[in-house]
């Protein structure tokens, strides 16, 4: 009886191994980390009470600690006094919301927001609205399939546009040498693409090297892009957060709309009001007129249908009570300015921890030309390991840090073991 018992068990296990070897899945490959959420896993796991993470591209507060904008918790109040229904939006969205985010990026005096020739989308954050765009232009833009990225670009930008049916190149733009633009790289590379790709451009605060074209630079590439005739696409995920100006900080995307060129532009509400978690954002394209821009949304829609069908509501009813009610309107505008001038404060100290208090060798005037939430700072792959391993302080391998990442509690100790991994003292 026991041996027929054990028998059965064995045959039981033999079957249930030989499922698992047959599995339609064995043969998955494992994919490599997402490196910028690898950092944060080794952070986590850290149990060091000094430790840093400067590789979260979210906003900290002076305590480190994440922040919610009172402009949003006061919009929040007067949405749910208004007892809110939970039903579906339409496919592109909230209509007020979607409206009032285009006057943001182009500006309430734009020829063709004013004309009604701009279609907006709301979209799943900024990642969604790029690859609503990316899948647009596949699909339906008539002149060449070839997207052409700066390099480096946000680690997303290749994956998202190659899974969009576009092909992806990369023109020049960071210079190791100098830790500044290479401008002359990004126009030759630019003069040399195919007439009429695409190109994708980051309209302020570059993600990951933190350095931005100045305004009469900008003006040569919207030259170089109106010579051979490429299609500018702008990813505007930090409007406002870089300078402190929402105008200021849309200067390119308006110039090159002034300047007569047809855009697409994907913004982002996530850094700009602190709504990470609620995914709102924008995908909008200029057109020739309100015809076409009908012809333009139904396109959209039926781009965004099989997607996801319609997106979520809550984070687009706290950007569009924000956008819409003047008195927070302006609250808002200077709560981002905060946002702005802490990091840029942090710039600031840390170049003169650096350059005045340590003597740290090299150069480090970037860290306050580069402007944003991220900066490159010329660390290599070894001294970023070093200082996880010795300093506990966490980036990823290329020396970009999250300028937000630090505060008035842990600059010095950074600064400290900068000094010391360059130094190779550490």
């Amino acid at each position: 009886m026991l041996a027929s018992s054990l028998a059965r068990r064995s045959v039981a296990a033999l079957n249930k191994n030989a499922s698992r070897s047959l599995s339609v899945w064995s043969a998955v490959p494992a994919g490599p980390p997402d490196p910028i959420l690898g950092v944060t896993e080794a952070f986590k796991a850290d149990k060091d009470p000094k430790k840093i993470n400067l590789g979260v591209g979210a906003y900290r507060d002076g305590n480190g600690k994440p922040y919610i904008l009172p402009s949003v918790q006061k919009a929040e109040e007067i949405i749910n006094a208004s007892k809110p229904d939970k039903e579906y939006l339409g496919i592109t969205g909230l209509p007020e919301f979607t409206q009032r985010a285009a006057r943001l990026a182009y500006g309430a005096e734009s020829v063709p927001l004013n004309q009604g020739a701009i279609s907006t989308t709301q979209s799943i954050s900024g990642t969604g609205a790029l690859r609503i765009g990316g899948a647009f232009l596949a699909r339906h833009y008539p002149k060449s399939k070839i997207i052409y990225l700066p390099t480096p670009t946000w680690g997303n930008h290749i994956p998202l546009f190659q899974d969009s049916g576009l092909e992806v190149r990369g023109y020049r733009y960071f210079d190791k040498s100098t830790v500044g633009l290479d401008f002359e790289g990004l126009k030759a590379d630019l003069l040399a693409a195919p007439e009429g790709s695409i190109v994708l451009l980051h309209a302020c605060a570059h993600n990951p090297t933190g350095i931005d074209p100045t305004q009469e630079q900008w003006v040569a590439v919207s030259n170089i892009v109106k010579e051979k005739k490429l299609f500018p696409f702008f990813d505007m995920a930090y409007q406002g957060f870089a300078s402190g100006s929402t105008d200021r900080d849309a200067y390119a995307v308006r110039l090159f709309v002034k300047e007569g060129h047809q855009v697409a532009v994907a913004q982002s509400f996530a850094k700009n009001m602190g709504l990470y978690g609620e995914r709102v954002g924008a995908f909008s394209l200029t057109t020739a007129d309100p015809d076409e821009k009908a012809r333009v949304d139904s396109q959209l829609k039926i781009i965004i249908r099989p997607m996801y069908s319609n997106p979520p509501s809550h984070g687009a009813r706290i950007a569009n009570t924000i956008l819409g009610n003047e008195v927070l309107y302006t609250q808002w505008t200077g709560e981002v300015k905060g946002m702005a001038d802490r990091i840029i404060s942090m710039r600031e100290k840390l170049y003169n921890l650096l350059t005045h208090d340590l003597k740290t060798p090299g150069e480090w005037g970037h860290i306050k030309s580069q402007i944003g939430m991220f900066s490159f700072t010329g660390l290599t792959a070894p001294q970023t390991k070093v200082l996880a391993e010795k300093a506990h302080v966490y980036m990823t391998s290329n020396g970009r840090i999250s300028m937000a990442g630090l505060n008035g509690s842990n600059v010095e100790y950074f600064a400290q073991s900068v000094d010391a991994a360059v130094r190779g003292n550490i």
